[in-house]
């Protein structure tokens, strides 16, 4: 009896923990979904990811890139489709401003490939994530390329 009693409690308590995910751990989980579809080379689900009057600044980029248009432009003109591109979240804050907006910003890495050979550019981002109905986007996204320190030796 002692153990379908803890057996039940466990069963019962797997459903909540799920559904506790606030506004950090759904925006965060959003983000995670831009890196993936970078990793993955897929500009459709790039743009998906971002809202419809979405301002980007990319990391390489001249110009600020405003709506889902410009933001396919921009991935498409990196020549992401089928580059082996990948970008990988390193370290990140989050800021939580109310239940539907959350600011995350941090450092990332994105390996371009270059002459068939990957080539590191460690960048940081601030990206602001707005929710609109049960669905996290991208309203702001601004990256670019990441000072790194120098060696002690240099530093003298």
């Amino acid at each position: 009896m002692r153990f379908a009693a803890i057996a039940l409690i466990a069963y019962l308590a797997i459903p909540l923990s799920s559904a506790t995910a606030g506004p950090a751990e759904e925006a965060n989980a959003a983000l995670d979904g831009f890196s993936a579809a970078y990793s993955a080379n897929d500009v459709d689900a790039l743009v998906k990811l971002f809202t419809v009057d979405t301002v980007l600044l990319g990391t390489n980029s001249p110009i600020i890139s405003e709506g889902n248009e410009a933001v396919r432009a921009y991935f498409t003109n990196l020549k992401l489709p089928g580059s082996g591109n990948k970008n990988k979240i390193e370290q990140r804050r989050t800021i939580v401003l109310n239940d539907n907006n959350v600011v995350i910003t941090g450092f990332y890495e994105f390996t371009r490939m270059k002459d068939g050979q990957p080539v590191a550019g460690p960048s940081r981002y601030t990206a602001v994530l707005t929710k609109k109905g049960d669905q996290w986007q991208i309203a702001h996204l601004h990256s670019s390329p990441r000072a790194m320190p120098k060696p002690p030796e240099a530093a003298k």
